[in-house]
């Protein structure tokens, strides 16, 4: 397996060994992702789950021939670890052909780890877990030698990790907080099964002479208060009436509100669903926890869904960096959200012309050095960008139409194009260049004077 295509045909001739009905001799690397209903035709799959899979295959196959140094290697074997810890199958609970290719593909390197590695405290205990699950299980009916299984010794496990138990954990939160609480009020909390009182439940003498002392300071209170004159009421202060909230200050409208960021696509394929569209995994340089996004090879990615099917080629869309609106309101798009958008340029209409969606289309491309999340504006303009773009506002809409190309072939915003920009509000009109934080500008293929959206 020296290369990706010797590995996607070596991985077939194991499907075909396994599955001979549900895989033909003319099954080819391009229809793997649609194999898993070929397989277990019993399961049905979301469109997400579908997508899933197939960048799992992608996962698979780099997990078995690395080309990057141990470091990276071992990352994305912890991220696999992490992802199983909650899963028994990649997917969840559903069989797919991910499955049968990460453990074709796997299977010999965890036949190799050492028992340190396998159930070490630092080990890969999730995934020696499916690997027996996968070559054992009635699931997957696999027919593997047994010489050529992964032997695992249950009696040899290095580091078990304590589980946590829901009940014991509730129980103990409760008491810390018990405590905590009697803490702040100045009690003392009594030891386990001891009582403020002697044997019985009796008084103790100490208890009796400290509860005399205390009534007849009571007494001695009530006559002082019966005595003492009545003090009169006082009188209730007029509410004075609360100042008004100041109306939310408006943000000036600029191109700087849109957030535009480097992104590196990591993975395109044909979307399940729709001819004229792609789904493509973004890393845009997001921190983890951001919504609507997911970990993929150790990076915090986006799934975009682009019309740009049948318009740029699918090779060309592979590996590659581009320019992704970052900010627009996720869409579904054909049963897939989409949470960003990726900047393309096309020739602008002439008067009266339809656009019949035919292209030429070019992406835009940002400087060879670029990393993923890095800031782009245009130059001229500064500001941040808002979290989410409102819809109703139509903020992109409004902006779009000054995003032009220049004679050079360099990406712009064009003032002139957005009428509710006016010069007297300190707005130029010369075409500001779309550069990267670094100082990078930003380009076309060929299309001049094109229309960037």
């Amino acid at each position: 397996m020296s290369s990706s295509l010797t590995s996607a045909k070596a991985l077939l001739d194991f499907l075909q060994s396994n599955y001979p009905s549900a895989i033909s001799s003319s099954t080819s690397e391009a229809d793997l992702p649609t194999l898993s209903h070929h397989l277990f035709p019993s399961t049905s799959y979301t469109d997400n789950e579908k997508v899933e899979t197939s960048h799992w295959l992608t996962t698979s196959s780099r997990l078995a021939t690395p080309d990057e140094d141990e470091a990276k290697h071992a990352e994305r074997l912890g991220s696999l670890n992490t992802h199983l810890s909650t899963r028994t199958t990649l997917l969840g609970s559903k069989p797919s052909v991910a499955d049968v290719a990460l453990y074709y593909r796997l299977a010999p390197a965890v036949k190799s780890w050492s028992p340190e590695e396998r159930t070490g405290e630092r080990g890969y205990h999730h995934i020696v877990r499916f690997i027996d699950f996968v070559q054992h299980a009635p699931l997957f009916g696999l027919s593997v030698k047994q010489e050529d299984k992964v032997d695992i010794d249950l009696n040899n496990v290095k580091f078990v990790h304590k589980p946590i138990d829901a009940k014991e954990e509730k129980e103990r939160k409760k008491k810390e907080k018990a405590a905590s609480t009697a803490a702040g009020d100045g009690q003392t909390t009594l030891p386990l099964g001891k009582v403020k009182s002697d044997e019985g439940g009796k008084p103790s003498k100490k208890e009796k002479a400290k509860n005399a002392t205390q009534t007849a300071k009571e007494k001695v209170k009530g006559a002082l208060t019966e005595d003492a004159p009545q003090q009169p009421k006082k009188e209730k202060k007029e509410k004075q009436a609360k100042p008004q909230k100041q109306p939310v200050k408006e943000t000036p409208l600029s191109p700087c509100l849109i957030d535009l960021r480097v992104g590196h696509i990591l993975k395109a394929i044909n979307h399940p669903n729709a001819d004229s569209l792609y789904v493509s995994t973004i890393a845009c340089g997001d921190q983890p926890g951001t919504e609507n996004t997911s970990e993929y090879e150790g990076q915090m990615v986006r799934t975009v869904c682009s019309g740009l099917n049948g318009l740029v080629p699918l090779e060309e869309m592979q590996g590659r960096k581009i320019i992704a609106v970052c900010n627009l309101k996720p869409v579904t798009m054909r049963g897939i959200k989409s949470a960003a958008m990726v900047l393309a340029a096309s020739p602008r209409l002439k008067a009266g012309e339809e656009d019949n969606h035919k292209g030429p289309v070019e992406l835009v491309t940002p400087p060879a050095d670029a990393k993923a999340g890095e800031r782009v504006i245009f130059e001229g303009w500064s500001g941040e960008p808002e979290g989410v773009l409102n819809p109703k506002k139509k903020v992109w809409e409004t902006l779009q139409p000054g995003f032009t190309t220049t004679e050079g072939l360099e990406v712009g915003f064009d003032v002139t194009g957005v009428p509710q920009l006016q010069e007297g509000d300190g707005v130029s009109k010369q075409t500001g260049k779309l550069v990267t934080s670094s100082g990078g500008t930003c380009t076309v293929k060929s299309l001049a004077n094109a229309v960037v959206r």
